[in-house]
């Protein structure tokens, strides 16, 4: 039987957060302005995703503690920080510290495996350890059993005038509970539920079955479904689903346009998997806010949920980004059942 759309509960968005190399403060500050912008807006959660090597974000955690001191309710998030960049138990202590600072609104979503171009930046990320390193879910592991407060070594005690602890300080007991794992796959969805984490599932997944077909909004759904009947929490454990999705209603004709011609530029990309690990691609979805919930609540896997974090494009200007925000926040929200936070 198919399922029935839920009123939609939580309204996130994501941005890659670009600026340009010869002024990066400029984009930074931008990406805090959209964060300000959301939580006026009433949404529920802002997200940042990480670039290393890129004119993106490359550290999320610390934009974030930037966003905690300019914000007082959105919560915020990562989506997602790649752990093969990162040693568990330092992210551990970053994560906890601007959890602290925030609030308790921290939502780090996360993800394994070999970091991009590993064989180019080795040298200079692992260049003792390159051979050595386990890039899959043991990293995952280590950094939950950290967040939720298992010992790092044998080193409480007092030692002079210092006083030392066995767990990560500081130790924020909530946050274990907001750790998300960003996965594309049957074996990521399942691991993420058995570890009792939450789900973030975003436009690009794996087509596992060679010969198809290829329906991408229900192979997303099938990962939902195998994360909830491997979670202690079941129907009711938190996903998250994320797409492009650009409501049009107070766009102007050369933003329609604009938008038209980036949507249709990525389209090709939908209709088959791509490269060796089968990536398949959603559609952007842009169009007039009713049209887009006409949309949203026909697509198989947005039916299981109950949360969004959609994606802005990666390439628009900020005046864009306002008038995507505003329209997705006051029209399209509304449409799938989604009352603005106060």
């Amino acid at each position: 039987m198919p399922s029935v759309p839920r009123p939609l509960r939580r309204l996130g968005f994501l941005t890659i957060g670009l600026f340009d190399p010869a002024d990066p403060a400029r984009g930074h500050e931008s990406t805090l302005e959209i964060i300000e912008l959301g939580e006026r807006l009433g949404f529920d959660s802002a997200w940042v995703r990480q670039r290393h090597l890129q004119y993106g974000i490359s550290s999320p955690v610390a934009v974030l503690a930037a966003a905690t001191q300019r914000t007082r309710r959105i919560e915020l998030g990562t989506a997602v920080i790649p752990l093969g960049w990162e040693n568990p138990l330092r992210l551990a202590e970053d994560l906890a510290t601007v959890d602290v600072l925030s609030g308790g609104r921290l939502n780090p979503g996360v993800s394994v495996g070999t970091p991009a171009h590993y064989d180019r930046v080795r040298d200079a990320l692992y260049p003792d350890s390159g051979g050595a390193e386990d890039f899959g879910y043991a990293r995952v592991r280590r950094l939950l059993d950290l967040v939720r407060g298992k010992p790092a070594g044998d080193v409480a005690g007092v030692e002079g005038f210092e006083v030392f602890s066995d767990v990560v300080q500081p130790h924020s007991p909530g946050l274990a509970r907001r750790l998300w794992y960003g996965g594309g796959s049957l074996r990521s969805a399942r691991w993420a539920g058995e570890h009792g984490m939450n789900f973030l599932t975003s436009s690009v997944v794996k087509a596992e079955a060679p010969e198809g077909p290829y329906d991408f909004a229900e192979i997303q759904r099938s990962l939902v479904r195998e994360f909830r009947a491997h979670h202690p929490d079941g129907a009711a454990a938190r996903v998250s689903q994320g797409l492009v999705v650009i409501p049009t209603d107070s766009a102007t004709p050369a933003q329609r346009a604009k938008y038209a011609e980036y949507a249709a530029r990525r389209l090709p990309r939908t209709g088959a998997p791509q490269g060796p690990a089968r990536l398949l691609f959603a559609p952007d979805l842009v169009g007039p806010a009713a049209e887009l919930a006409e949309r949203l609540h026909a697509d198989a896997a947005f039916r299981e949920v109950d949360e969004v974090a959609f994606a802005l494009p990666f390439t628009f200007e900020y005046e864009d980004y306002v008038q995507i925000l505003t329209d997705m926040a006051t029209r399209l929200g509304p449409a799938l059942g989604w009352q603005p936070a106060g």
